[in-house]
């Protein structure tokens, strides 16, 4: 016994003794920014007086009575953010116009006066309760602009803004973020002034004050503004964090509603003075509040992938808002897309190639404690770390054999602060190592994309860092490719192409109409087709085996030599095949001259597709001619729905020969002049 004894005591006194962790690097996060930055994921939602007036930012005059959801379920908001993936709800409590969605003591410009649930109903208190139900966070924004309150402007309304936020922050449980937006201050209503109010907004609200409000009743909640003081604004509102960003922030530069804020200070800094990360706030819709007319420009797949690994890969978090609609419900069209990101998240990094047991070594390593294999064993308080004063440093991951990859994931052990200034990543392959990325900042998390790459093993190498770096994190994935109809689109001059959102993705067509199959044309490039055909298209993953639903166009004449008559430069744009540029008739009609003379069927026209549109046709005359002297109308009327669902308008009629085609407005949406972004004409 006294022999094994001795053997253990002797092994113990070989074992390296755990040196001391670096020094924590400044600005470091405090325990509810720890919190905040692990939930990731989260939803915005907008839903308050607006949703009900058609209105992003509504004036204040709104009667209280035009709030009134049919069927309003909190818990359907809570169930599809647990089924995506999401941590907590942030609600608009208050917007601009002073609406407030609970029964709030300050003001009668409430649910209390609406004719929803006799008045006596609370959103807040309906969306809190089924957060808890769902196991999610709930946090309120409260909009410091108040353009229905008689105060706003005085020190008197400062004293009722304050009382709401006590209100909000007292009846409702806890209450993980208080977000704050910077726009503030100009034209309302104002208790019937009808004027315009411009307020400080460095001093006007005494932000130090205000915030201890929450400090005292919400310490865990994070404050969010553009300054923060806990989460700062990422400087868009397009779904993305910078290459680099940094989570110190030059904090005391900042104030809400700052002009130069997006451009100078949004990205943080490397000096900045103190920790206040980016939240990364979009919408899933072009605009925050519900529209019907947006029912059609719900974000794709592809593009909620991008802000994914735009927000959460850069060192941000994700804020996806929902534009909960009149019914007081997400709307399905939005479920479907945020569960397919969910879905597709999941099978992203369901397996992680870097696995515990692989071979990892570093070019340099602190000692015990520090050791290279903590990057691999899945505990976030282990990290691999540096000597002081050593700012670079390697390690290499070894597969054993060759393996296929296409996402790279690092974390810094953050409550040391951030330290990585650049890095790179290179892969092991036959050709001998190959660099396939150089990067600048890592911070809480950074997720790398890249075409498939096969090796036997990757290299990460930290080329610069504040003080020795600290990786709390490496992880490789090989992500399965996003297989989606195929988007088919045609220039001017005929020339057509098919694009899918992934590399690597096979695409078969037909040009006949008949549905594609792997035995159809393979897509090789750009092909020409100047007369009327329907395309169809599938997107093919042999690795997968998965087959997308087929897209299909259906194209008419190329518009290559068509001319518009008069209507200036920009005239072009509404024959240009891009959707996205308009052209503004000031005589709210376009003449074009097709080239040749044709058996015309109909026409298409197609509405302005920007977030904010004018000049939508709702009423019209088409008219064609051979000679562009003599003209004849040949089919006039409405654009049905069109408010509602502003996509391509398709019109047919008895064929007419035509060289020489006017479309004009008789009436627009808006009664503003009439704005045509594609005009094309049906021959088959």
């Amino acid at each position: 016994m006294k022999k094994y004894l001795i053997l253990l005591l002797l092994a113990v006194a070989c074992q390296s003794e755990k040196v001391a962790p670096p020094a924590p690097v400044e600005s470091v996060p405090s325990e509810r920014q720890l919190a905040w930055q692990d939930m990731e994921f989260y939803a915005f939602v907008h839903f308050n007086m607006n949703t009900f007036t058609n209105m992003e930012w509504g004036m204040g005059d709104e009667d209280p009575k035009t709030f009134n959801p049919s069927a309003l379920d909190c818990r359907q908001w809570a169930r599809v953010a647990k089924e995506a993936g999401m941590k907590g709800i942030i609600l608009t409590a208050k917007h601009h116009d002073g609406f407030c969605l609970w029964p709030t003591a300050t003001t009668d410009h409430s649910v209390k006066s609406s004719t929803w649930k006799d008045g006596k109903g609370d959103v807040l208190k309906e969306l809190s309760e089924a957060c808890k139900e769902y196991g999610l966070k709930f946090g309120v924004y409260l909009s410091p602009w108040d353009r229905n309150n008689e105060d706003y402007g005085t020190p008197e309304y400062i004293e009722i803004f304050r009382a709401q936020l006590r209100e909000l922050l007292t009846n409702y449980g806890d209450v993980f973020e208080v977000w704050f937006d910077g726009a503030n201050g100009g034209t309302g209503y104002y208790g019937g002034a009808n004027e315009e109010r411009r307020v400080d907004k460095k001093s006007y609200y005494d932000w130090e004050n205000t915030y201890k409000i929450i400090r005292e009743l919400q310490p865990n909640a994070v404050i969010f503004s553009d300054a923060g003081p806990d989460v700062r604004w990422v400087g868009n509102e397009e779904g993305h964090a910078y290459k680099t960003t940094w989570s110190n922030l030059l904090r005391d530069e900042i104030y809400g509603g700052m002009p130069n804020y997006h451009t100078d200070y949004a990205d943080g800094q490397e000096d900045g003075t103190h920790w206040v990360p980016a939240e990364v706030d979009v919408s899933i819709r072009p605009g925050w509040y519900y529209h019907e007319y947006e029912d059609h420009k719900v974000k794709s797949l592809p593009e909620l992938l991008d802000i994914y690994y735009e927000s959460i890969g850069r060192n941000g978090s994700f804020l996806l808002n929902f534009p909960v609609d009149k019914r007081g419900l997400i709307h399905e069209r939005d479920v479907e897309q945020v569960l397919k990101l969910a879905e597709k998240v999941k099978e992203d990094f369901a397996n992680n190639l870097a696995r515990a047991d692989l071979d990892v070594s570093a070019t340099v390593e602190r000692g015990h404690g520090f050791e290279a294999e903590m990057v691999l064993d899945d505990d976030p308080a282990t990290y691999w770390a540096t000597a002081d004063g050593e700012v670079s440093g390697a390690l290499t991951i070894s597969f054993g054999e060759p393996t296929t990859f296409n996402r790279f994931l690092v974390q810094e052990y953050i409550p040391l602060g951030q330290r990585v200034k650049a890095f790179t990543v290179e892969a092991e392959t036959e050709g001998g190592w190959e660099q396939i990325a150089d990067e600048t900042t890592i911070g809480y998390k950074r997720i790398l994309r890249f075409p498939d790459v096969t090796a036997t093993a990757v290299r990460f190498t930290v080329k610069d860092a504040k003080a020795a770096p600290t990786i709390s994190k490496v992880a490789i994935y090989n992500a399965p490719k996003v297989v989606l109809a195929p988007e088919i689109k045609r220039t001017v001059e005929g020339m057509v192409s098919l694009e899918v959102p992934d590399q690597g993705v096979d695409i078969y067509y037909t040009t006949d109409g008949s549905d594609p199959s792997e035995s159809s044309n393979k897509y090789e490039g750009a092909f020409e087709i100047k007369t009327a055909h329907t395309v169809k298209a599938i997107a093919v993953d042999k690795t997968s085996g998965k087959v997308s639903e087929p897209s299909r166009a259906d194209l008419d004449l190329a518009k290559v030599n068509w001319e518009v008559i008069g209507g200036g430069e920009k005239a072009a744009q509404a024959i240009d095949e891009n959707d996205y540029t308009n052209y503004i008739s000031e005589s709210d009609e376009i003449v074009i001259d097709l080239a040749e003379a044709v058996s015309l069927k109909g026409f298409t026209y197609m509405p302005m597709q920007n977030r904010y549109m004018s000049g939508v046709i709702s009423h019209y005359d088409f008219a064609v001619s051979t000679d562009g002297k003599q003209w004849k109308t040949v089919s006039a009327g409405e654009f049905g729905n069109i408010a509602n669902s502003p996509i391509e308008q398709k019109i047919s009629f008895d064929a007419v020969p035509a060289r020489f085609i006017k479309l004009k407005a008789t009436k627009t949406l808006d009664g503003k002049e009439a704005s045509f972004a594609e005009i094309g004409i049906i021959t088959k």
